[in-house]
């Protein structure tokens, strides 16, 4: 049986999703060892507490790295919800994993891996205080640091949004029925 182009789509964009889902906790375990080894050197070489924007600097390229995966296999996910699920029979998963989320409140899993980027982010800011900082350079520092934990946490927000606000953008762009002409 030939595979048709529609088919096609869907499986790539099903093995997309697979990948990224698989992509995303290894970008963070190597974003957070790439932060651990900088603090380590961080802690026994550098003089200058300005030098903790290092490690911070690498902690939010994995958040980012992590975020976009993220918002990418949500999108995808709602095309395929829209595209292949709404029209013809066949598998459910996206409806069906979008239809279960809601039921696991505070049970479920941080696909932004943000706690773990706060305690990261809290951890860096105790290094810059061990390095005795100027009151401005701690005030500098501790700006940054908290820019950052406020972009985690507003990702994370958007993120608990983004199902349920671009399926509703998709299911509105879609083209209305084509309905049989009647004579008149």
């Amino acid at each position: 049986m030939a595979v048709t182009t529609r088919e096609l789509e869907f499986e790539v964009l099903r093995q997309t999703i697979a990948a990224r889902g698989t992509v995303r906790p290894v970008v963070f375990l190597a974003a957070v060892l790439g932060w651990s080894a900088a603090v380590v050197v961080l802690l026994l070489y550098a003089d200058l507490p300005v030098a903790a924007v290092v490690p911070l600097v690498i902690l939010a390229a994995g958040f980012e790295a992590v975020h976009g995966l993220h918002v990418g296999v949500e999108r995808i996910g709602r095309y395929i919800q829209t595209e292949y699920e709404t029209s013809e029979p066949g598998p459910r998963w996206e409806s069906s994993a979008m239809a279960f989320g809601p039921a696991l409140p505070g049970g479920g899993v941080d696909p932004l891996f943000t706690a773990a980027f706060v305690c990261c982010a809290l951890f860096n800011l105790a290094v810059v205080g061990i390095l005795e900082p100027t009151p401005t350079e701690f005030a500098v520092l501790l700006l940054l640091h908290v820019a950052f934990v406020v972009r985690l946490v507003r990702a994370r927000v958007a993120a608990g949004r983004q199902r349920a606000v671009e399926l509703e953008r998709l299911m509105s762009s879609r083209p209305a029925p084509v309905s049989p002409a009647h004579p008149h």
